[in-house]
């Protein structure tokens, strides 16, 4: 296994409600970081086709057209887009994590909200589904299982992954923890807002809770949970959300019963960061590439890029010499975990009977 890790997080926006232009975007991404000598490629929080902001702004009643788009640009775990990205994958012999609309082939409407985890020879190392959408996201999504609650092994580290609000969920981070991660990806959306607002704030250490009618702090939210895992598994943590172009907005504003409301919600609402960090829990200074020429960042927030970082895997040891949250540091004759991982079907159909002529 390599001891050095350079990770390129996307801070892109999507072609947003298109499954194929988004991939052939995305495939582009890829070869880009590549030729920066990236090893890990990481895109955010369901890249293809989009993040359903609809749901957060717009009554239910306002948005069957676009959740029928949402349906019809989700796509298949096994589909020709994710099978152009595999192939991607292994013609730059890079690992690559992207987060999908999942739809499925029993239902014409079910989806769930995916992450895959892409090997360096185009093999599929994880597919998880959320497990729990949040909040308005149940309009689109269902709930996932346990089947992707994976610490993947591969030639730049053991890679796990959670999805947004999972980052707040201590038993599946916990038992990615067990598994020995070592890179964390926590993926989220461009923006997250909890009420209509038309206060203006993008800073990522604003001072949110002083002014009323104004969303919550997403930036420190993302953060906060972030560094708390990465603390407590003493493991790097990429963190990764996309930006939030015009065609976005315009999008999710049309149509709405009050087009104007929509849009200064989601034009003010604090975007969301796309950063690293170290196995402390602090923040791990990246770089951009403008030009041919590398300058330093700490995060992408504000602008479309890819942020880079290059970790040291050695870096994961010395914090689990004095506190190490499944092994020395546990109880395990006091606590026990046990963790379901089967992949859920809506039925299981025996057919024995028909095998035999009858």
């Amino acid at each position: 296994m390599a001891q050095f890790v350079r990770a390129a997080a996307c801070h892109v926006s999507p072609v947003f409600l298109s499954a194929k232009a988004t991939t052939e975007k995305a495939i582009g991404l890829i070869h880009e970081a590549a030729k920066r000598k990236a090893n890990l490629i990481v895109f955010p929080e369901t890249y293809i086709p989009a993040f359903p902001l609809w749901s957060s702004l717009r009554a239910p009643t306002e948005n069957y057209e676009l959740f029928q788009r949402m349906v019809k640009e989700s796509v298949f775990a096994d589909g020709d887009e994710i099978q152009a990205l595999r192939r991607a994958a292994q013609e730059t012999n890079t690992i690559v994590s992207i987060g999908i609309s999942e739809k499925v082939p029993y239902s014409s409407a079910t989806l769930f909200n995916s992450n895959i985890l892409i090997g360096t020879q185009g093999e599929i190392l994880n597919h998880h589904r959320k497990l729990v959408p949040t909040f308005f996201e149940k309009l689109t999504w269902s709930p996932g299982d346990g089947h992707g609650l994976v610490v993947s092994p591969t030639p730049f580290g053991k890679i796990g992954n959670l999805v947004c609000g999972e980052n707040t969920n201590p038993l599946a981070r916990y038992s990615l923890m067990a598994q020995g991660e070592q890179i964390h990806i926590s993926s989220w959306p461009p923006v997250w807002p909890t009420r209509h607002s038309t206060t203006q704030d993008h800073g990522p250490t604003s001072d949110l809770h002083q002014k009323k009618g104004v969303n919550y702090d997403n930036v420190a939210a993302n953060r906060i949970r972030s560094a708390a895992h990465c603390f407590e598994a003493k493991c790097f943590g990429i963190s990764c959300a996309p930006y939030l172009d015009p065609q976005t907005v315009d999008i999710v504003s049309e149509g709405a019963q009050n087009t104007d409301l929509v849009r200064s919600s989601l034009e003010t609402s604090q975007r969301a960061v796309t950063m690293f960090l170290d196995p402390t829990g602090t923040l791990l200074p990246g770089f951009t590439v403008r030009n041919d020429a590398e300058a330093p960042a700490d995060y992408l927030q504000t602008e479309e890029g890819i942020l880079y970082a290059d970790m040291n895997l050695d870096d994961c040891i010395e914090g689990k010499q004095y506190h190490d949250v499944v092994g020395g540091y546990q109880r395990l004759d006091v606590f026990e975990l046990k963790v379901n991982r089967t992949r859920r079907s809506p039925a299981v159909f025996n057919d024995s009977s028909l095998a035999l002529g009858n």
